[in-house]
């Protein structure tokens, strides 16, 4: 077995970087019920939903795989940690800003593609936005390199803090006070979901401002063979992003232009809506993910470090179907997140959620390919799963809306992680228990066949039963797991109050 102690840390690591990804992502959850109870139609939501859905994918092109290479080179012994970064700090500002201003002189065109003709300064505001995002992301990796995790929570939760604030000034306060002549003087209620986008760019820059003391921390040594070299080892992982990011976004990207309906739009609103309902998942997965990388890159020194990785995934699987059984007993509570013209789109909830979760696994496979050596595989698998996503919303996004986008997701995810697993035995041998992973799945499948059919039994109005039956049957999951294989004495900080004396 994996040291205690390894396995506590990477616990203690994980909560703390989660005050900036689940609690952040929570409070930027809470953005949701704002826009759709405040934006007039469930097309200005279709309208974020798409828009962001582009940003995501250009981050993951303006990083081009810098982040896993600043973690890969920095951690090499023979490598001087300040000169990768400030090297790699160098190369991703200079790319991100010449894309800031290639946008900016193109917007219209640009517009004009998407469909929002009237709508150029939307392309400008993002395109200056997702610029510094992927600029801040390698000072943010420096920071997690450093084991800085409070500073990087209080950076992360401070851009979301304003961009809750600076929402909720230009949606709901600013209507209500814009006959004030400080505010009638530049405020335009008709430009509606545009404060979205400038409130993000205010609070972008501040966040960016703050990171000043990390950008500046190393002193600058810029090395064009060692460019060259992490270059060698990322761009691999580029195609890998960008194929990654496809497989996440790619149905909010391709939807307006594919659905047949005039309604495009709305159906996107809807969609997006009760997608960020399932957001929970990716919050805590991400989360995991923050603690999870450099500790995987660190602790390779160690021959005995693939029995840490096995454990890690073990855990990773029994929260994530935790997570699972809560959100989907409790969905009955967790539809308030939206306004009830959303509702419809409940039922894609507990697709999503099972595809995050094969994301999730996916991602704890992928580090054969990156401690091997062989990104190659990487981008192999991630264009796999971009042809399914591709080739399932094509042709069945026409037939029946986004319910294909959501379940492509769920097909992607399953089929490469299976094949990344198979293909990861040949190159790395990592001990997973299995029997635990397949006790544990098992468990909650019959638990949710369980509430399922307690559901078809009770009237729709009388849900508080069927809620209750989700009550019992997570208080099983629980025992089980508090019985198997995660001790009360084994919790971080807390724990120590449950050991035996």
């Amino acid at each position: 077995m994996a040291d205690k102690k390894e396995m506590r840390g990477l616990a203690k690591d994980t909560a703390i970087y989660g005050l900036s990804s689940i609690i952040g992502k929570f409070l930027n959850w809470l953005l949701v019920p704002l826009y759709t109870y405040v934006l007039k139609q469930q097309s200005d939501y279709g309208i974020v939903t798409n828009l962001y859905a582009w940003t995501a994918l250009l981050l993951v092109i303006l990083t081009y795989g810098m982040e896993t290479g600043f973690f890969r080179f920095a951690n090499r012994e023979d490598k001087n940690p300040g000169q990768v970064y400030t090297t790699i700090l160098t190369c991703v500002g200079f790319t991100s800003l010449l894309f800031a201003v290639l946008c900016c002189i193109f917007a219209q065109p640009i517009a004009d593609w998407l469909g929002y003709p009237d709508h150029r300064e939307f392309i400008s505001l993002l395109a200056i936005v997702v610029s510094m995002d992927a600029f801040a992301s390698i000072p943010f990796a420096y920071l997690r390199y450093k084991k800085r995790p409070v500073r990087f929570a209080a950076l992360k939760l401070l851009f979301v803090l304003l961009n809750i604030l600076l929402n909720l000034f230009f949606l709901v306060w600013c209507p209500k006070i814009q006959d004030w002549s400080i505010i009638s003087a530049w405020y335009n209620p008709d430009y509606g979901v545009g404060y979205v986008f400038v409130a993000n760019i205010i609070a972008t820059g501040i966040q960016t401002l703050c990171l000043l003391p990390a950008i500046m921390a190393e002193k600058y040594s810029f090395s064009w063979p060692l460019l060259k070299e992490i270059l060698r080892y990322s761009l691999p992982l580029l195609v890998l992003g960008v194929a990654g990011i496809m497989n996440q976004t790619l149905d909010r990207i391709l939807f307006p232009f594919i659905y047949q309906g005039e309604d495009a739009q709305t159906q996107l609103g809807i969609y997006g809506a009760c997608f960020k309902v399932a957001m929970v998942m990716m919050m805590f997965t991400q989360a995991f993910r923050y603690a999870y990388e450099p500790y995987v890159f660190s602790k390779h020194k160690d021959k005995q470090s693939v029995e840490a990785y096995a454990d890690a995934m073990k855990y990773y699987i029994i929260f994530s179907y935790l997570i699972l059984l809560g959100m989907i007993f409790y969905l009955d509570i967790l539809k308030f997140i939206v306004a009830e013209s959303y509702w419809s789109g409940l039922k894609i909830v507990p697709v999503v959620l099972w595809t995050y979760i094969f994301q999730g696994v996916y991602f704890n496979l992928s580090f054969w390919y990156k401690l091997t050596d062989q990104t190659r595989w990487g981008a192999y698998l991630s264009l796999i799963g971009v042809a399914i996503t591709f080739t399932m919303q094509i042709i069945f996004v026409p037939m029946i809306g986004y319910m294909a986008s959501a379940a492509s997701g769920t097909v992607c995810y399953f089929v490469i992680m299976l094949l990344s697993y198979f293909i990861g035995k040949r190159y790395l041998v990592i001990p997973y228990d299995l029997k635990a992973i397949g006790g544990y799945t098992l468990l909650t499948i019959v638990l949710l066949g369980i509430y399922y059919a307690v559901r078809l039994l009770v009237p729709v109005h009388q849900m508080t039963i069927s809620m209750a039956v989700g009550t019992v049957l997570m208080i099983i999951y629980l025992y089980i797991l508090v019985k198997k294989d995660f001790p009360l004495s084994g919790l971080p900080v807390v724990g120590k109050y449950f050991e035996k004396h």
